[in-house]
C-alpha cells in the first residue's frame, strides 16, 4: 500500500468486463525518503475519490480482487481510502529547520 495524490480521471469508452461501470483514476505516489520516485499509475476507484484527494492505494492483485468482490482479473491497483490526516514525525525541514533525528532543540 502507498499514499498518493489523485491527479486525474481516465476515460475509456471500451473496457474489460471487470472494469465496467468502474471509475479509473490517475494517481501519483507520494515520494518516500531514500527511495526513487514512482511513476503515476491508473487505479480503480472504490471510495468515490476525486482529483486533488490524498488517497490510500493497494497495489496487489489479490487485494484488488477482494476489495472489488470479484475473482482475480485484470485489476491490480485500487484506491481503498481517502486520507484526511496522517499522524507521524514531522518531515525534515517542516518547521523551517533541518535538524537530524537525534538532534534535540
Amino acid at each position: 500500500m502507498f499514499l498518493a495524490r489523485v491527479t486525474g480521471e481516465v476515460v475509456a469508452t471500451i473496457k474489460h468486463p471487470h472494469l465496467a461501470a468502474r471509475k479509473l483514476l490517475l494517481v501519483a505516489p507520494e515520494p518516500t525518503p531514500g527511495r526513487p520516485a514512482l511513476p503515476p499509475v491508473i487505479a480503480v476507484d472504490t471510495v468515490d475519490a476525486g482529483v486533488g484527494d490524498r488517497v490510500l492505494v493497494a497495489d496487489e492483485g489479490n487485494t484488488a480482487a477482494q476489495v472489488l468482490g470479484q475473482p482475480r482479473g485484470p485489476v491490480r491497483t485500487v484506491v481503498v481510502g481517502v486520507v484526511d490526516h496522517v499522524d507521524g514525525p514531522p518531515e525534515p525541514g517542516a518547521d523551517g529547520t533541518a535538524r537530524g533525528r537525534d538532534e534535540r532543540p
